[in-house]
């Protein structure tokens, strides 16, 4: 069985995040590629312990990146967007 520390690999803090999404009651994360919606809700739940109420995935695939003359390619990136209900807050230290 995989854990929720398995799933969910961070919570990225951005300028992004920290001004867009937290107001709103959004939290940006970055998890495992093999997890679903449901295992990310579920995890968050477990984690935090909070209440969430939406999630939405943004899959951003790596870019290739030279160096002198070798080519290299970035790593593929699975972000969650995952919106909390009313009342509901994710203490960020």
């Amino acid at each position: 069985m995989v854990s929720s520390f398995d799933i969910i690999k961070s919570l990225l803090r951005t300028e992004k995040s920290t001004v867009s999404y937290e107001p709103q009651n959004k939290y940006l994360f970055l998890v495992a590629k093999y997890a679903n919606k449901i295992q990310i809700k579920q995890a968050v739940e477990e984690i935090y312990k909070v209440k969430v109420k939406d999630v939405n995935i943004n899959i951003s695939s790596g870019k290739i990146k030279r160096v002198r003359h070798q080519a290299g390619r970035t790593p593929d990136l699975k972000k969650a967007i995952v919106t909390l209900r009313e009342g509901q807050k994710i203490e960020v230290a």
